[in-house]
């Protein structure tokens, strides 16, 4: 299980691995028993999503599970944040000491048809329209990243997200943001791509 790409910074350790069928993916060594029941009717890909992810895990806190309070993961041992995301053949596993959240999509232009779900029309008049798919597909991964931070306080990608506008030639730095009437909680994103994915990191 080569790793694929490591995005870690002086905060938290960001870690991509692409499945290759010589992997060593056994759910009895990898998989909790505490998530047994959660994982039982999954689809065979996803479930090597879970397993690549455990495989991370153990790759740096061999100690330490993964388990969900309300759909979130958190580390049993407590002793560090987690974000995790998955879309086959990739999966990926970020560690910090402040909250975090990352995203892996696949750019794909039938994001068009969904971006009255998380985006007003006020928040798209920088987008050329020769790249909107590619646009919208980092705003989603930016604002889906965000939702990994806030997991339990908002649900509206479209009513309590903002992505500011960008350009793709400086996506190291894009501004963000968790809001309400009376709260707003800045953030700055990381984008990476490789191959035809959108890679997202967004960190307290």
């Amino acid at each position: 299980m080569p790793l694929y790409r490591d995005f870690s910074d002086q905060n938290a350790t960001i870690l991509v691995w692409k499945y290759n069928e010589d992997d060593d993916l056994r759910a009895e060594e990898l998989l909790e028993p505490e998530n047994a029941e959660k994982v039982k009717d999954y689809h065979p890909k996803k479930m090597l999503e879970v397993l690549m992810v455990r495989k991370l895990l153990k790759s740096l806190k061999p100690n330490s599970k993964i388990l969900y309070r309300d759909r979130e993961p958190y580390l049993d041992t407590m002793d560090a944040e987690i974000s995790i995301t998955h879309s086959f053949p990739y999966a990926a596993l970020a560690l910090s000491k402040n909250k975090i959240g990352i995203d892996v999509e696949k750019f794909n232009p039938k994001i068009l048809r969904l971006i009255d779900k998380f985006t007003y029309e006020n928040e798209r008049g920088f987008i050329p329209e020769n790249l909107a798919s590619t646009f919208y597909t980092i705003i989603w991964s930016v604002k889906e990243s965000m939702y990994k931070i806030h997991h339990s306080k908002y649900w509206s990608l479209k009513k309590n997200y903002e992505v500011k506008p960008f350009q793709l030639e400086y996506l190291d730095k894009i501004g963000c943001r968790v809001y309400d009437e009376t709260y707003s909680d800045e953030f700055n994103a990381r984008v990476k791509f490789f191959d035809d994915y959108c890679f997202t990191i967004v960190e307290e």
